[in-house]
């Protein structure tokens, strides 16, 4: 909460300052506005000197001269480092007037008639040029200028040669308003950046998330760093355009160093070692032309063509890299991507409009530099809460640790529980499931006074199949219909595999509802034989027994039992057959009303007598087998909940 405080008090405070210092520098009514100066003309080359020393240039009155619209990079340059230009003054119409140069590439001296009144940069070392830096000039004017001539002369191995951004004609006040105006924004972005970088950096020295807080600091640092450097109220706070030059270009060249390693530290694979190789080639960039600047092998002018071609290259190659791993980043990465995509065209059109390839125009790079700040700020504070909530949960007791642990064991034991509650041939719930369904089942039943209807199927003359075709067949077999009784369920309705070729079927439908269904779905069976890749395995039919709690029994305890019965008789009355339990002496049997002739003649897969007797006995004997199980069964169920009643206990 400190640290939320304090950023959140530093805003207050920066957008007070913004709002005190727009106040303080508003238009005062009544002022002469600025004028932006016409007919300029151009000349290259460098003029002679006269008997007097000065300039023959100075007095030439047309000799030479060429018009043009703006004082900056004239025609067929052709590698020339040399130009002259002029203006013929207009009336003066000011107090105390300037004449206001935002930038001039890179060396100039001003004359005014035959009198130096300005320069900027050393033009007594001969041939070489050296670089004084790029500030704004306020170049004083006396109050008779009107009517004169105005000339320049500027010297530049840049790739611009002449003046740059605005010039204009005003009263030397409306000059510092106008920079403090220009300043004001950026000079509160970039301190609010500065404060950001001291956070990032806080937070990366105390460990948590250092790499990415590192960089995070060294993008927040530079950021604010360059667009202190390039705000016009620079020279108000110190008088060294070349200091500030040097900062503007180490902070401006720092920038995709530090993009690289937070961009780096989110990315995987291939992505990120390019990414590597990226900044890393900028940091190589970085301490080589530093390192020649400080030892004057190359003018620091020079220095920057040379990034701006590599910026234009590695800038978008970045951006794209991120962009490909879009998916992998969670929310507070893909904000600082977002706010990178922002920062990035900006970042290039300044660029553009240093180098004169777009017109002059104020680029609002701060506001790019803005949003990073602010997703830098949203970053901080995430990490920020989640090291507090781990902070916090370390300091839970050990009880609740326990109790903690004890909860996800218990969990994992009931994962692996409802593992082994499928059928691994069918899919279907196996008989464990079946017997917690009935149980749970019955108890509703009973509690809510609801209909309960058990039905169990058994395939008819299964074990011929096995015996003719093969396991496998029987296995196909026993699928098919698993997947029929799926597709025929209905809501609130379970259906499971008891075990070898038995099913049963949960339900809260009448028994005379469940055994229409059901003769539905034997007469589907007995429309189309069933087949196996090239085997045919003829038309399987199945056997079933319904009972229903309350109608048949006064407890659904012994709806097992009562349907097993009918089941029994459904396979003494022929096969392929629904019966419904009975309180007569025999269950009354549903006969399918749809059954094909081909169901009646018998099975494809043997012949068209009916079955033997050894056969009807040997399906009593598998039936009555079955019929102990399910008792074992739930025996065992019994067993099992007293156990786990016994355990909980403990």
């Amino acid at each position: 909460m400190r640290v939320i405080g304090a950023v959140t008090g530093l805003c207050v405070l920066l957008i007070g300052i913004f709002v005190a210092w727009s106040w303080a520098t508003r238009e005062p009514e009544g002022e002469i506005p600025s004028v932006e100066p016409s007919g300029w003309e151009y000349r290259w080359g460098d003029s002679p000197q006269d008997s007097a020393g000065l300039p023959a240039w100075l007095n030439d009155a047309a000799l030479g001269w060429q018009p043009i619209a703006f004082p900056a990079n004239p025609p067929e340059r052709d590698g020339r480092d040399k130009v002259w230009f002029r203006l013929h003054l207009p009336d003066n119409q000011w107090h105390d007037p300037v004449l206001f140069i935002s930038s001039i590439d890179l060396i100039a001296q001003v004359y005014l008639g035959d009198r130096l009144i300005y320069q900027h940069g050393d033009f007594d070392e001969g041939d070489g040029i050296a670089f004084a830096g790029w500030p704004w000039h306020m170049i004083a004017l006396p109050r008779d200028f009107g009517g004169q001539t105005l000339c320049l002369r500027v010297f530049s191995d840049y790739t611009s040669i002449g003046l740059w951004g605005q010039v204009r004609l005003m009263e030397r006040g409306e000059a510092y308003r106008q920079i403090i105006r220009r300043s004001a924004w950026d000079v509160a972005v970039s301190a609010l950046a500065l404060a950001l970088a001291v956070f990032a950096a806080i937070f990366a020295a105390s460990g948590v998330e250092r790499r990415s807080f590192g960089a995070i600091a060294l993008f927040a640092g530079a950021s604010g760093l360059m667009l202190l450097a390039e705000a016009p109220a620079r020279q108000l706070i110190a008088g060294n355009p070349l200091g500030w030059d040097l900062v503007r270009a180490f902070s401006y060249y720092m920038l995709p160093v530090a993009t690289g390693l937070i961009l780096a530290h989110w990315l995987q694979g291939r992505a990120r070692r390019w990414m590597q190789r990226l900044w890393a080639l900028h940091l190589a960039y970085v301490v080589l032309v530093m390192g020649l600047v400080q030892g004057n092998v190359i003018n620091l002018s020079l220095t920057f063509p040379i990034f701006d071609g590599l910026l234009v290259a590695t800038l978008p190659a970045m951006l794209a890299l991120a962009l490909w791993q879009w998916r992998t980043l969670d929310g507070t990465q893909r904000t600082v991507v977002m706010c990178f995509a922002l920062f990035a065209p900006l970042l290039l059109a300044d660029m553009l409009v240093a180098h004169g390839f777009i017109p002059w125009q104020p680029i609002p790079l701060s506001f790019g530099s803005l949003a990073f700040s602010l997703s830098c700020v949203a970053i901080s504070l995430h990490r920020y809460h989640r090291v507090h909530r781990e902070l916090a949960r370390s300091h839970e007791t050990l009880e609740q640790q326990v109790a903690t642990r004890t909860e996800e064991l218990a969990q994992l034991v009931e994962e692996l529980e409802g593992l082994s509650y499928r059928d691994a041939l069918t899919g279907l719930y196996n008989r464990r499931h079946f017997d917690a369904a009935y149980a749970q089942a019955g108890r509703r039943a009973v509690s809510r006074g609801e209909c309960l209807t058990l039905a169990i199927l058994d395939l008819d003359h299964f074990k011929r199949i096995n015996d003719r075709f093969g396991h496998d067949a029987g296995d196909s077999v026993l699928v098919t219909l698993a997947g029929l009784l799926k597709a025929h369920q209905e809501v609130g309705e379970s259906v499971c595999r008891l075990g070898g070729e038995e099913f049963a079927l949960l339900s809260h439908a009448s028994p005379t509802v469940l055994a229409a269904r059901l003769e539905r779905l034997l007469g589907r069976l007995l429309a189309t034989p069933l087949k196996r890749g090239e085997w045919c395995l003829g038309h399987v039919t199945f056997s079933a027994g319904i009972a229903s709690y309350p109608l048949h029994s006064a407890s659904p305890d012994s709806l097992l039992r009562l349907a097993d019965e009918a089941l029994y008789c459904a396979k003494r009355g022929g096969r392929s057959t629904v019966a419904i339990h009975s309180d007569s002496a025999a269950p009354r049997l549903q006969k399918a009303d749809a059954r094909s002739s081909a169901g009646r003649e018998g099975w494809d897969v043997s012949s068209d007598a009916q079955p033997s007797q050894e056969e009807t006995g040997q399906d009593d004997r598998r039936a009555g087998r079955g019929r102990r199980r399910r008792r074992k069964g739930s025996r065992r169920l019994a067993r099992d909940r007293e156990r786990a009643r016994g355990e909980m206990v403990l």
